[in-house]
């Protein structure tokens, strides 16, 4: 077989098609960013940027616009009547989205590596009719020429790849409400739970629509973030199953590839995986970091693509380099070739300079398995 690039292999691994040695694609990009912004990354991998890194030490890519500097294919629309504004302050910002209902205010506060939602817009059921109100007056729209700019961006690194914006329950739950407010929504006000979902989803239409028309889409993440702790089987059931069994199998039927961010906790999840439609997972996090085995994750798969694998926590001290080594190797015998090996989810902010050839000995490795 002639040299393949990581493009190459990255879509191979999808279609079942054989591959040279392993294809290591971790997420480094706020890793890279933070060190660069405190200037303790070395000086000889300053100027080359984030995808010349990934080059230098024999990284795939993964995302066009995470960290990059592009921007997501993926951009929201607001009809003329949505008044947007936004209000500085020490700590951060505040973006205001003006209702005939009243004003929806998202606090935002500067922190290590980005920014951090410290108040959420919705908070009661009273917030219902300022939230419905919004998405009956937004979409999602995809930006072709934003998909081949982050392309051409990644070039023969990986599948150029970006996520789509999170079903509503998560959306809810992670971007609109604190999570004590979610929970006391979803407990007691089902149907308006329910109601407030479909109009969220609504706004994905025209979205999905555009993916589905694009011949050039080989890969699209569903960028959930779904941890066992946020929700019960029975409340995955109803929002989570009947969103991704309409969306994913959307872009399915005309040939694109999909994956799903599940972290964090898995276990109560465990006895759907295998039906779920998708063509593979991301960022499953087994222990020490997570709540279940590789073993567990084995038995609980189908013939779903694994990407990542590696916890993120052996990546730091204590643990060592055999440490890391060890788990690699038994990922790799449990999960090739139906695996893109990389760090779930992402390399530590928390990491220091020591975890550069780290990464050079993982890639050399990968590069010589199987």
């Amino acid at each position: 077989m002639s040299k393949l690039s990581f493009k190459e292999i990255n879509l191979r691994i999808f279609q079942g098609e054989p591959y040279p040695g392993v294809l290591f694609q971790p997420r480094v990009e706020p890793w890279y960013d933070l060190h660069h912004q405190q200037k303790t990354l070395p000086r000889e991998y300053v100027a080359s940027g984030v995808r010349g890194f990934y080059q230098q030490l024999g990284l795939s890519m993964r995302y066009m616009h995470y960290f990059t500097g592009m921007p997501s294919p993926v951009e929201a629309a607001y009809a003329p009547e949505v008044k947007l504004r936004q209000v500085e302050s020490d700590a951060g910002w505040t973006h205001v989205v003006e209702t005939p209902f009243g004003d929806m205010e998202t606090d935002y506060r500067i922190a290590e590596g980005g920014c951090r939602i410290s108040g959420f817009p919705m908070k009661t059921i009273d917030d219902i009719p300022k939230v419905k109100w919004l998405y009956e007056h937004m979409s999602y729209q995809f930006n072709f020429d934003a998909f081949v700019k982050g392309r051409e961006f990644l070039g023969d690194l990986g599948e150029a790849q970006f996520w789509v914006p999170r079903s509503p329950y998560q959306a809810l739950c992670l971007d609109l409400m604190a999570f004590d407010d979610f929970v006391e929504l979803a407990m007691l006000y089902p149907k308006q739970l329910t109601e407030l979902c479909q109009v969220i989803d609504a706004s994905y239409d025209s979205l999905y629509e555009a993916l589905c028309d694009c011949p050039d889409l080989r890969i699209i993440n569903f960028g959930e973030n779904v941890d066992g702790r946020l929700l019960t089987p029975a409340l995955f059931e109803s929002y989570h199953l009947p969103f991704y069994e309409k969306r994913s199998q959307q872009l399915r039927d005309r040939g694109v590839f999909t994956t799903v961010h599940f972290d964090g906790s898995l276990h109560n999840l465990l006895p759907y995986l295998k039906d779920l439609p998708f063509d593979g997972y991301e960022a499953l996090t087994p222990k020490p970091q997570g709540d279940v085995s590789l073993e567990e994750i084995k038995e609980h798969i189908g013939d779903q693509v694994l990407l990542d694998l590696i916890p993120a926590v052996l990546c730091m001290a204590p643990f060592t380099e055999d440490e890391v080594m060890d788990c690699v190797k038994k990922i790799i015998d449990l999960f090739y070739p139906r695996l893109i090996l990389g760090i779930s989810d992402e390399l530590p902010m928390a990491a220091g300079a020591e975890a550069i050839p780290l990464l050079q000995n993982l890639a050399a490795y990968c590069q010589g398995a199987r």
